[in-house]
C-alpha cells in the first residue's frame, strides 16, 4: 500500500504575489506523495487557503486545484478594470511594475494625505465582492481533510488573533488583508482588524497545538534579506514593509530553534514538546527583478507568470528535499540563537528549473488578452 508524508504549509502575504503560492500549491496538490494536514495564511496566503479548501470539499486534490485557479481566473478578469495599470513602455520592455502608471501614482499620492475613512467614505472593496462570489465558506468550514488558521492583527490591542476554520468568512479574509491605508478595518465580533502580517506572516504556532505532522514547509514570498541601503522614499518604505512583515516570522523562528536545540541536548522531552522541522521555498532570486508595486498588478498574464515560477520552485524543492521530510529540517535555524551570524536564513539559490523558467522568459511580457 502507498504511503504519503504529512506536511504544514504556511502561506505568507503579498498582494498579487501570492500568486507565486499558487503555483507552488498546484505543483504539492498535484504529487500525490505528500499530504497537505494544516494550513496557515495570511493576506494573500489566507485567499490561497480558503480556495484551497473550498475546492477540497468538492473534488480533493483536483477539486482544490481547479478552485485555486477560478480564483486567481477571477483575480486577473477584476484587474483588467483596476485604475492601476502598466505604463504603455513598461509594457513594452516587460516590466511587471506598475510604479510608473498614472493610476498608482495617483492612489500613493492620495492615501499618504488621506485615510481610507476619508477618500473612500462608503467603503468600497472589489477584493470583498471577488470573495464573496467565488468562495463558498460553507464547504470551507466543512472541509475535513484540512485544518485551516487564518491570522489578523487586533488593531486595539496589536495582538494576533488566529481564527480556526469554523470561524471563517469573508470578514475574517478581508480583515487578513487589510492593509490600514487602503482599506477601513474590518470589524469582527465589534473589535477591528488590520492585516494578519504585522502580528503573523504567516503564524506558524498553530501546527505545534493541531497537527501531528512535525514538518512545517513556508511558502516565503517576502525576502527577509535584501542587498543594499534603500536611498529613495519608496525604496524605504517598501524595505520597511518587509522588514515588518517578517518580524514575527523571525520570531517564531528563534522559538522554534530553541525549543528544538533543548530536544536535541534532551534538557526537555521530545513529545511533551514538539521538534518542529522547517522547510521553505523562497521567491528571493525570482523576485529579485519585481518591485514591490507589482504586488498590486493584478494582469492575468502576470498572475500565470508568478504562477509557472511557483511550479517551478515547487519542482526542484520536491527534487531535492522530498526524502528529508519526516527525517529532518532543510532551512537550517540554528543561526537564529546566534542573530549576528545569520547564515541559516541566507537567500536560497534557485533550482534548475527557477533558473530555466527565468532564461526562457528574459524577453517582453506582453499583456494576456485571454
Amino acid at each position: 500500500m502507498k504511503t504519503t508524508k504529512k506536511i504544514n504549509v504556511a502561506l505568507q502575504g503579498g498582494g498579487s504575489h501570492g500568486a507565486f503560492s499558487w503555483g507552488v500549491l498546484d505543483r504539492i496538490l498535484e504529487d500525490d506523495r505528500l499530504t497537505i494536514e494544516g494550513i496557515s495564511g495570511t493576506s494573500a496566503g489566507a485567499m490561497n487557503a480558503v480556495a484551497m479548501a473550498d475546492g477540497w470539499s468538492r473534488n480533493g486534490a483536483d477539486g482544490a486545484r481547479a478552485k485555486l485557479y477560478e480564483f486567481w481566473r477571477a483575480v486577473g478578469r477584476t484587474g483588467r478594470f483596476s485604475p492601476v495599470q502598466r505604463a504603455p513602455w513598461d509594457v513594452f520592455f516587460g516590466n511587471w511594475s506598475v510604479e510608473n502608471g498614472i493610476g498608482y501614482n495617483l492612489f500613493e499620492m492620495v492615501s499618504r494625505m488621506l485615510s481610507p475613512y476619508e477618500y473612500n467614505p462608503f467603503n468600497i472593496n472589489p477584493l470583498r465582492d471577488l470573495v464573496e462570489r467565488e468562495i463558498d465558506f460553507e464547504r470551507v468550514k466543512s472541509c475535513s481533510a484540512l485544518k485551516l488558521f487564518i491570522s489578523a492583527t487586533n488593531v486595539e490591542t496589536g495582538r494576533l488573533r488566529v481564527f480556526s476554520q469554523s470561524e471563517l468568512n469573508a470578514d475574517v479574509v478581508m480583515a487578513s488583508a487589510c492593509l490600514p491605508y487602503i482599506f477601513q478595518a474590518v470589524e469582527i465580533d465589534g473589535q477591528p482588524y488590520w492585516d494578519g502580517g504585522y502580528g503573523g506572516n504567516p503564524a506558524l504556532f498553530p501546527f505545534f497545538y493541531s497537527s501531528a505532522s512535525e514538518d512545517v514547509l513556508l511558502i516565503q514570498i517576502n525576502p527577509i534579506e535584501r542587498a543594499g541601503t534603500p536611498k529613495t522614499a519608496r525604496e524605504i518604505s517598501d524595505r520597511i514593509d518587509e522588514i515588518t512583515f517578517n518580524a514575527a516570522l523571525l520570531r517564531e523562528f528563534r522559538s522554534i530553534a530553541f525549543i528544538n536545540s533543548l530536544i536535541k541536548a534532551g534538557r526537555i522531552e521530545h513529545g511533551e514538546y514538539r521538534n518542529i522541522r522547517m522547510h521553505r521555498i523562497d521567491a528571493d532570486e525570482a523576485f529579485k527583478g519585481l518591485s514591490a508595486s507589482s504586488k498590486v498588478n493584478a494582469e492575468w498574464a502576470f498572475l500565470e507568470y508568478l504562477r509557472d515560477l511557483g511550479r517551478a520552485a515547487a519542482e526542484d524543492w520536491l527534487e531535492e528535499n522530498y526524502d528529508a521530510i519526516g527525517q529532518t529540517a532543510t532551512l537550517d535555524l540554528s543561526d537564529e540563537l546566534a542573530p549576528e551570524m545569520n547564515i541559516g536564513l541566507r537567500q536560497s539559490r534557485p533550482g534548475r528549473r527557477v533558473t530555466d523558467f527565468l532564461t526562457r522568459r528574459a524577453k517582453p511580457a506582453v499583456a494576456s488578452r485571454r
